[in-house]
């Protein structure tokens, strides 16, 4: 076992050197993917928190919230760039992009310049997005059309997400994770995952 960082700063656990709830954490989020998502990797040390986030971050995998996915990105991007969080704001600029945003809309979010949406309800989810992440109050005209335009189901998945990827955010931040993330498969252990 090696405590050279695996994930920015953090030293990935090797499944066989995990507690026994750890483990049970891993199972749970590893999934068909053969390793944790992102900030999980990290949130394994506490599998209490693994079997409570669960439930909230597949609430938001697509189909399962009443945000589109151009919706989702949007606001997924705009409290990234606002942590100014590299991991999952250079995932989600992929992901927007492949779930039909364009570059331009994109790129302006993650620059934290200003971007025109076509589509009436992306518009309105950039919009309210932008007024939570840089701390501001929602004047009651905002409110008004949020209201009539996304509805309040719409609405509140938008401010949970923005709130599960502050987490997400703040995570990677403290651990200082690039863009680039990288992994350790659930196989191997951090001194052969180095070394490969």
């Amino acid at each position: 076992m090696t405590d050279t960082p695996t994930f920015g700063r953090y030293t990935e656990l090797a499944v066989d050197a995990m507690t026994p709830e750890q483990q049970a954490g891993y199972r749970l989020m590893e999934g068909a993917r053969g390793r944790l998502p992102g900030p999980y990797r990290v949130w394994v040390h506490n599998p209490k928190l693994v079997h409570a986030v669960e439930p909230l971050g597949t609430h938001f995998t697509p189909g399962q919230s009443s945000l589109s996915e151009g919706e989702r990105e949007i606001a997924v991007l705009v409290i990234c760039s606002q942590w100014g969080s590299v991991f999952p704001a250079n995932a989600h600029e992929r992901r927007g992009k492949e779930v039909g945003l364009s570059a331009e809309e994109v790129e302006a979010i993650v620059a934290g310049r200003p971007a025109t949406f076509t589509d009436a309800r992306e518009a309105m989810v950039y919009d309210v997005a932008r007024a939570l992440a840089g701390g501001r109050l929602i004047p009651q005209d905002l409110y008004d059309r949020a209201v009539q335009t996304l509805g309040h189901a719409s609405i509140t998945d938008m401010i949970v997400l923005m709130g599960y990827y502050t987490c997400v955010s703040l995570t990677m931040n403290f651990y200082a994770v690039p863009a680039s993330g990288g992994g350790t498969p659930k196989t191997l252990n951090n001194c052969e995952a180095n070394a490969g």
